[in-house]
């Protein structure tokens, strides 16, 4: 079984043909095509909206996501240390009362 249908190549066909000639005029911009690869685009293009039998656009390839590594559970904080300089004056503080 063929890929394209006949349709699909007398549409190539005539934007090839265009394109050669120089009136073959791509969508919304209407520039001139002047790439034998765009112009076959096109005709693939209106080929598939009249529903002729054309493959699927190739798209390019999915890359696979790294694995998303867990996130660890948040440790909760230690209480802070009081130095010991502190400590010592403290006491000593306490003593002198």
């Amino acid at each position: 079984m063929p890929k394209y249908s006949k349709r699909a190549g007398t549409k190539v066909e005539r934007a090839m043909h265009e394109e050669k000639r120089g009136t073959l005029k791509s969508g919304r911009s209407g520039k001139k095509v002047t790439s034998r690869k765009q112009a076959i685009a096109i005709g693939l293009s209106e080929a598939r909206k009249e529903g002729a039998r054309v493959p699927k656009k190739k798209s390019a390839p999915k890359k696979k996501a790294a694995p998303k590594k867990k996130a660890a559970p948040k440790k909760k904080a230690a209480p802070k240390k009081k130095s010991a300089a502190k400590k010592t004056a403290r006491k000593k503080a306490a003593r002198k009362r």
